[in-house]
C-alpha cells in the first residue's frame, strides 16, 4: 500500500472538500435563476404596464375593492417596477453586491403590488407572487460568491 505523500514546503494546494454543503450550491444556483426570473418578471411588468397605460379596456373593471386605482395608474406602477426589476436582475447576474439587498426590497414591493393587483388579473398575480417568494428566498439564502 502506498501512503499519501506529504505536501511539499510552500505548496498551497488543499484537499478537495468532500463534505461541501449541498444547500449552498443549490442556493447559489437559485440565485442565478432568481436573476433570470427578475429579468423576466421585469419584462412582463413592463408589458403589463404598457397594456394598462395604452388602454383601459385591457383589464376588467373592479367596482368595490379597497385598493382601487385607475388602470392607467396601475400601468405606470407596473411599468416603473418592471424597468427597475430588469436593472436589478442584470445586477444580480453580474454579481453586484448591492443587487441582492436592492432585489429583496424591490421584489417585496412587486409582491405587494401584485397582491393589490389580484382583482384585475388573479391567476397571473398569484403566479407572480409565487415567483417573487422564490426570488426573495434565493436572494436571502445564498452566501456564495457571485456567479460571474
Amino acid at each position: 500500500m502506498s501512503q499519501p505523500s506529504a505536501p511539499r514546503p510552500g505548496s498551497t494546494s488543499r484537499p478537495a472538500a468532500s463534505g461541501a454543503d449541498p444547500g449552498t450550491s443549490w442556493a447559489g444556483g437559485g440565485t442565478l435563476f432568481a436573476g433570470f426570473l427578475l429579468l423576466v418578471d421585469g419584462v412582463l411588468g413592463v408589458i403589463k404596464g404598457v397594456a394598462g397605460i395604452a388602454t383601459n379596456d385591457v383589464y376588467a373593471a373592479v367596482n368595490d375593492y379597497v385598493f382601487k386605482f385607475n388602470v392607467t395608474t396601475w400601468g405606470w406602477i407596473h411599468l416603473i417596477l418592471g424597468v427597475v426589476l430588469i436593472f436589478v436582475g442584470w445586477g444580480i447576474l453580474k454579481g453586484a453586491t448591492w443587487a441582492r439587498a436592492v432585489g429583496i426590497a424591490l421584489v417585496s414591493l412587486n409582491l405587494i403590488a401584485n397582491f393589490m393587483w389580484l382583482p384585475y388579473t388573479p391567476i397571473w398575480a398569484i403566479v407572480t407572487i409565487a415567483i417573487d417568494v422564490f426570488i426573495i428566498w434565493a436572494l436571502c439564502t445564498d452566501r456564495s460568491e457571485p456567479a460571474f
